[in-house]
Protein backbone atom coordinates (compact mmCIF):
# COMPACT_ATOMS: atom_id res chain seq x y z
CA UNK A 1 0.00 0.00 0.00
CA UNK A 2 1.35 3.44 -0.98
CA UNK A 3 2.36 5.83 1.78
CA UNK A 4 1.47 9.49 2.00
CA UNK A 5 4.59 11.56 1.27
CA UNK A 6 3.16 15.09 1.50
CA UNK A 7 -0.16 16.13 3.02
CA UNK A 8 -1.92 19.42 3.73
CA UNK A 9 -4.66 19.90 6.28
CA UNK A 10 -6.92 22.96 6.09
CA UNK A 11 -4.05 24.86 4.50
CA UNK A 12 -4.61 28.58 3.80
CA UNK A 13 -2.39 31.31 2.40
CA UNK A 14 -3.10 34.84 1.18
CA UNK A 15 -0.98 37.55 -0.40
CA UNK A 16 -1.01 40.59 1.86
CA UNK A 17 -1.59 44.04 0.37
CA UNK A 18 1.05 46.77 0.40
CA UNK A 19 -0.87 48.85 2.94
CA UNK A 20 -3.18 47.84 5.78
CA UNK A 21 -6.16 49.07 3.75
CA UNK A 22 -5.37 46.77 0.81
CA UNK A 23 -7.43 43.62 0.58
CA UNK A 24 -5.48 40.35 0.81
CA UNK A 25 -5.63 37.98 -2.16
CA UNK A 26 -6.44 34.44 -1.05
CA UNK A 27 -4.54 31.85 -3.11
CA UNK A 28 -4.97 28.74 -0.94
CA UNK A 29 -8.07 28.18 1.18
CA UNK A 30 -8.48 25.34 3.70
CA UNK A 31 -6.85 22.94 1.27
CA UNK A 32 -6.75 19.23 2.03
CA UNK A 33 -4.35 17.48 -0.34
CA UNK A 34 -2.28 14.29 -0.37
CA UNK A 35 0.62 13.11 -2.53
CA UNK A 36 1.32 9.42 -2.46
CA UNK A 37 4.65 7.61 -2.70
CA UNK A 38 5.86 7.35 -6.30
CA UNK A 39 2.97 9.19 -7.98
CA UNK A 40 3.31 12.06 -10.45
CA UNK A 41 1.07 15.11 -9.98
CA UNK A 42 0.83 18.17 -12.22
CA UNK A 43 -0.71 21.42 -10.99
CA UNK A 44 -2.00 23.85 -13.62
CA UNK A 45 -3.91 27.11 -13.45
CA UNK A 46 -3.95 30.74 -14.49
CA UNK A 47 -1.00 33.04 -13.83
CA UNK A 48 -1.31 34.47 -10.33
CA UNK A 49 -3.48 31.60 -9.11
CA UNK A 50 -0.86 30.70 -6.50
CA UNK A 51 0.70 27.56 -8.02
CA UNK A 52 4.28 28.48 -7.15
CA UNK A 53 3.19 29.70 -3.71
CA UNK A 54 1.56 26.33 -3.04
CA UNK A 55 4.77 24.58 -4.07
CA UNK A 56 6.82 26.79 -1.77
CA UNK A 57 4.49 26.11 1.15
CA UNK A 58 4.60 22.36 0.47
CA UNK A 59 8.39 22.57 0.53
CA UNK A 60 8.56 24.57 3.75
CA UNK A 61 10.03 27.60 1.94
CA UNK A 62 7.03 29.76 2.91
CA UNK A 63 4.78 29.49 5.94
CA UNK A 64 0.99 29.15 5.59
CA UNK A 65 -1.36 31.56 7.31
CA UNK A 66 -3.16 28.60 8.86
CA UNK A 67 -3.36 24.83 8.56
CA UNK A 68 -0.53 22.34 8.36
CA UNK A 69 1.89 20.69 5.96
CA UNK A 70 3.03 17.16 6.79
CA UNK A 71 5.95 15.26 5.32
CA UNK A 72 5.01 11.67 5.93
CA UNK A 73 3.45 11.74 9.39
CA UNK A 74 5.42 14.75 10.66
CA UNK A 75 3.92 18.25 10.79
CA UNK A 76 6.73 20.53 9.64
CA UNK A 77 5.61 23.52 11.73
CA UNK A 78 6.75 21.64 14.83
CA UNK A 79 10.43 21.85 13.79
CA UNK A 80 13.01 24.52 14.44
CA UNK A 81 14.46 26.35 11.43
CA UNK A 82 17.59 24.18 11.70
CA UNK A 83 15.63 20.92 11.87
CA UNK A 84 13.38 22.00 9.00
CA UNK A 85 16.43 22.62 6.82
CA UNK A 86 17.89 19.23 7.72
CA UNK A 87 14.62 17.40 7.02
CA UNK A 88 14.07 19.33 3.77
CA UNK A 89 17.48 18.28 2.45
CA UNK A 90 16.72 14.66 3.33
CA UNK A 91 13.09 14.54 2.18
CA UNK A 92 12.72 16.80 -0.87
CA UNK A 93 14.40 17.69 -4.13
CA UNK A 94 13.68 21.00 -5.88
CA UNK A 95 13.79 21.88 -9.59
CA UNK A 96 13.06 25.36 -10.90
CA UNK A 97 12.53 26.98 -14.30
CA UNK A 98 16.03 28.43 -14.04
CA UNK A 99 18.61 25.86 -13.02
CA UNK A 100 20.40 27.95 -10.33
CA UNK A 101 23.66 26.04 -10.84
CA UNK A 102 26.80 27.46 -9.27
CA UNK A 103 28.80 28.82 -12.23
CA UNK A 104 32.24 28.22 -10.75
CA UNK A 105 31.63 24.50 -10.15
CA UNK A 106 31.53 21.58 -12.59
CA UNK A 107 28.36 19.63 -13.27
CA UNK A 108 29.72 16.89 -11.02
CA UNK A 109 30.36 19.21 -8.09
CA UNK A 110 27.06 21.06 -8.52
CA UNK A 111 25.27 17.75 -8.05
CA UNK A 112 27.60 16.52 -5.29
CA UNK A 113 26.96 19.77 -3.39
CA UNK A 114 23.47 18.59 -2.43
CA UNK A 115 25.02 15.59 -0.68
CA UNK A 116 27.87 17.58 0.87
CA UNK A 117 25.32 19.90 2.52
CA UNK A 118 23.78 16.82 4.12
CA UNK A 119 27.14 15.70 5.52
CA UNK A 120 28.32 13.15 2.93
CA UNK A 121 32.10 13.13 2.47
CA UNK A 122 33.46 14.58 -0.77
CA UNK A 123 34.62 11.34 -2.42
CA UNK A 124 31.35 9.48 -1.81
CA UNK A 125 29.28 12.52 -2.82
CA UNK A 126 31.13 12.80 -6.15
CA UNK A 127 30.78 9.06 -6.79
CA UNK A 128 27.01 9.16 -6.24
CA UNK A 129 26.70 12.35 -8.29
CA UNK A 130 28.53 10.71 -11.20
CA UNK A 131 26.13 7.75 -11.17
CA UNK A 132 23.06 10.00 -11.36
CA UNK A 133 24.59 12.16 -14.10
CA UNK A 134 25.43 9.02 -16.09
CA UNK A 135 21.76 7.96 -15.85
CA UNK A 136 20.82 11.31 -17.34
CA UNK A 137 23.28 10.80 -20.23
CA UNK A 138 25.70 13.41 -18.93
CA UNK A 139 28.63 11.14 -18.17
CA UNK A 140 30.70 12.94 -20.81
CA UNK A 141 29.92 16.33 -19.23
CA UNK A 142 30.93 15.70 -15.61
CA UNK A 143 33.76 18.22 -15.58
CA UNK A 144 32.06 20.92 -17.63
CA UNK A 145 30.90 24.12 -15.94
CA UNK A 146 27.35 25.44 -16.54
CA UNK A 147 28.52 27.99 -19.11
CA UNK A 148 29.89 25.11 -21.19
CA UNK A 149 26.57 23.23 -21.21
CA UNK A 150 23.46 23.67 -23.34
CA UNK A 151 20.19 24.79 -21.75
CA UNK A 152 18.84 21.26 -21.78
CA UNK A 153 22.05 19.88 -20.26
CA UNK A 154 22.00 22.48 -17.49
CA UNK A 155 18.43 21.55 -16.63
CA UNK A 156 19.33 17.85 -16.55
CA UNK A 157 22.14 18.69 -14.13
CA UNK A 158 19.51 20.43 -11.99
CA UNK A 159 17.38 17.26 -12.15
CA UNK A 160 20.38 15.19 -11.10
CA UNK A 161 20.98 17.55 -8.16
CA UNK A 162 17.37 17.05 -7.05
CA UNK A 163 17.54 13.26 -7.39
CA UNK A 164 20.97 12.58 -5.90
CA UNK A 165 19.83 12.78 -2.27
CA UNK A 166 17.23 10.06 -2.98
CA UNK A 167 14.36 12.26 -1.78
CA UNK A 168 10.86 11.03 -1.10
CA UNK A 169 9.43 13.78 -3.34
CA UNK A 170 10.52 16.17 -6.08
CA UNK A 171 8.91 19.62 -6.24
CA UNK A 172 9.31 21.11 -9.73
CA UNK A 173 8.28 24.67 -10.62
CA UNK A 174 8.03 25.07 -14.42
CA UNK A 175 11.07 22.78 -14.88
CA UNK A 176 11.00 23.08 -18.69
CA UNK A 177 9.55 26.59 -18.99
CA UNK A 178 12.83 28.12 -20.17
CA UNK A 179 13.45 25.55 -22.94
CA UNK A 180 12.33 25.14 -26.53
CA UNK A 181 9.65 22.51 -27.16
CA UNK A 182 11.94 19.71 -28.37
CA UNK A 183 14.42 20.19 -25.54
CA UNK A 184 11.57 20.53 -23.03
CA UNK A 185 10.18 17.16 -24.12
CA UNK A 186 13.60 15.52 -23.79
CA UNK A 187 14.24 17.02 -20.35
CA UNK A 188 10.75 16.14 -19.11
CA UNK A 189 11.16 12.54 -20.33
CA UNK A 190 14.45 12.36 -18.40
CA UNK A 191 12.74 13.72 -15.29
CA UNK A 192 9.82 11.26 -15.46
CA UNK A 193 11.99 8.23 -16.25
CA UNK A 194 14.56 8.90 -13.56
CA UNK A 195 11.96 9.94 -11.01
CA UNK A 196 10.11 6.67 -11.63
CA UNK A 197 13.33 4.70 -11.19
CA UNK A 198 14.00 6.55 -7.92
CA UNK A 199 10.40 5.83 -6.79
CA UNK A 200 9.99 9.42 -5.64
CA UNK A 201 6.74 11.35 -5.84
CA UNK A 202 6.71 14.28 -8.26
CA UNK A 203 4.65 17.45 -7.83
CA UNK A 204 5.08 19.73 -10.82
CA UNK A 205 3.71 23.19 -11.55
CA UNK A 206 3.44 23.85 -15.28
CA UNK A 207 1.68 25.99 -17.85
CA UNK A 208 2.02 23.20 -20.41
CA UNK A 209 -1.11 21.06 -20.54
CA UNK A 210 0.72 18.66 -22.84
CA UNK A 211 3.38 17.96 -20.22
CA UNK A 212 0.82 17.99 -17.41
CA UNK A 213 -1.18 15.18 -19.03
CA UNK A 214 1.90 12.97 -19.00
CA UNK A 215 1.56 12.86 -15.21
CA UNK A 216 -0.77 10.43 -13.44
CA UNK A 217 -2.84 13.20 -11.86
CA UNK A 218 -3.59 16.68 -13.19
CA UNK A 219 -5.09 19.24 -10.80
CA UNK A 220 -6.13 22.84 -11.43
CA UNK A 221 -5.62 25.51 -8.76
CA UNK A 222 -8.37 28.13 -8.74
CA UNK A 223 -9.86 30.24 -5.94
CA UNK A 224 -7.70 28.50 -3.38
CA UNK A 225 -8.79 24.96 -4.18
CA UNK A 226 -7.51 22.09 -6.34
CA UNK A 227 -9.95 20.47 -8.74
CA UNK A 228 -9.37 17.30 -10.72
CA UNK A 229 -8.60 17.69 -14.42
CA UNK A 230 -7.40 14.13 -14.88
Amino acid sequence: MSKVVIETRKLSKAFKGITAADQATRVIHELDFKVMEGETVAIVGASGAGKSTLLHVLGGLESPDSGQVLWGTEAIDQWSVRELGFQRNKTLGFIYQFHHLLPEFSALDNVAMALRIGGTDKKQARQRAAVVLERLNLGHRLNHRPAELSGGERQRVAIARALVTQPKAILADEPTGNLDLETANQVFASLIDNNREAKAALVMVTHSLELAHRCERVLSLSKGQLTVVK
